[in-house]
């Protein structure tokens, strides 16, 4: 190790945080050993008054306040420093072009609470203008994680819950267990880049997942933009990606035989009712647990209302629908995972969603009122005319009459 290896080692070790220093101090000279002597680190020591004295002026001290100062304080923390003798320390740090930074920190006591100006003077001040923030509003500081899988935790339970229905939640949720977490793992958010994130989604549609690739791409948009707006980055690394919009596969209205075939194979079995159910109401999958018999009606909620919002839907009792379902009945649906089964069984070139289409379609055809159809099936209205229209039960039962063939 030359003379100059060895300077360099000894000027590092002067700007090692105190408390590391000893630590850091010992692992250097255990590497040095071998190729330095005693002596020679004293010759290289006594040579550097001038440093040593810099390396002073970078240490931790006890500050001192004056009376008047401490009767500026909090009537708490005046007598934590008067009587207790409780202690604040003062850094002072090199700040480039000659100027230098103080920060005066007080960690005892259970407190954390600093200011760091570039005047000492200041730096008092600004100590004390803390002091008394701490006193009239506590502990202010964030407490919101940084790290990727935590900060998501958080994101889900404080805010997206509250935006989106269980269902909705609960498929995000899965997402995130599948794709997200496992690729990123729980890293400061920070760290994570662009290019990180384009790898993600090539390798999502290189499997031909290209409808999974979206819809990991829209959570984790949201998840990076909830960061942003907490103030844990400062840009969103999904602006630099690149992915190509899934063209998504609408649905396929069954023809009047298949309807014929799917009822017919399911008599006698309680998935004859569940079919109807699907078919004759336009029910989105997720809301048949949700169904019930009310006088005229089948009545759900609605599961595609945002932030929160409970609504139901009501869709009249047609003559299509009357021979599986009459006034008191209780409806009761089997995991949506067999009822595709059975479905898929029956007509495998459809899907469950199939049966929404083919209600939505023959509403059409029977001449249905679109105002009617859109409230049968839980769609808006549309600008001012969900503010100021609010079509009556006679209307959507008159309606309802029409849904024959």
């Amino acid at each position: 190790m030359t003379d100059q290896e060895l300077q360099k080692l000894l000027d590092i070790l002067k700007y090692v945080p105190e408390d590391r220093r000893d630590e850091t101090t010992n692992a250097v000279f255990k590497a040095a050993a071998d190729s330095i002597s005693l002596e020679k680190i004293k010759s290289l020591t006594d040579i550097q008054d001038d440093t040593q004295q810099k390396s002073t002026d970078l240490s931790a001290s006890e500050i001192k306040f004056s009376q008047k100062e401490l009767k500026l304080m909090p009537r708490k923390f005046r007598q934590l420093f008067r009587v207790q003798g409780m202690t604040a320390r003062v850094y002072r740090r090199e700040s480039g072009n000659g100027n230098q930074n103080y920060e005066i920190r007080l960690r005892t006591h259970g407190y954390n609470i600093y200011a760091s100006p570039n005047n000492l003077e200041e730096a008092k001040h600004k100590f004390i203008d803390k002091l008394n923030e701490y006193e009239k509003y506590g502990d202010t500081r964030s407490t919101v994680p940084d790290t990727f899988v935590k900060f998501t935790e958080y994101f889900f339970d404080n805010f997206y819950s509250r935006k989106v229905v269980a269902s909705t939640l609960r498929v995000a949720k899965s997402q995130f267990k599948n794709h997200l977490s496992p690729y990123f793992g729980d890293v400061p958010i920070r760290r994570i880049v662009p290019k990180q994130c384009q790898a993600l989604f090539d390798g999502l549609e290189e499997r031909g997942k290209g409808k999974t690739a979206e819809d990991v791409f829209t959570l984790l948009n949201l998840i990076f933009k909830a960061a942003i707006k907490h103030g844990i980055i400062k840009h969103n690394p999904l602006d630099m990606v690149f992915h190509s919009k899934h063209e998504r596969e609408h649905g396929t209205a069954l023809t009047k035989d298949e309807e014929k075939k799917l009822l017919t194979e399911t008599a006698g079995t309680p998935y004859q009712q569940m079919f109807a159910v699907g078919l004759y109401t336009g029910m989105r999958p997720n809301e048949y647990y949700t169904a019930k018999v009310e006088g005229d009606f089948i009545v759900a909620n609605n599961s595609k209302r945002k932030n929160g919002k409970t609504e139901l839907k009501k869709i009249p009792i047609t003559p299509m629908l009357a021979p599986y379902v009459k006034d008191g009945d209780e409806l009761k649906f089997y995991r949506l995972e067999q009822i595709r089964h059975k479905f898929n069984g029956i007509l495998p070139g459809h899907k469950l969603y199939d049966l929404r289409t083919t209600f939505y379609t023959r509403c059409t055809e029977c001449g249905i009122a679109e105002a009617a159809i859109k409230k049968y099936v839980g769609h808006t209205l549309g600008g001012l005319a969900d503010t100021y229209t609010d079509l009556s039960d006679e209307f959507l039962l008159a309606e309802g009459r029409k849904f024959v063939y």
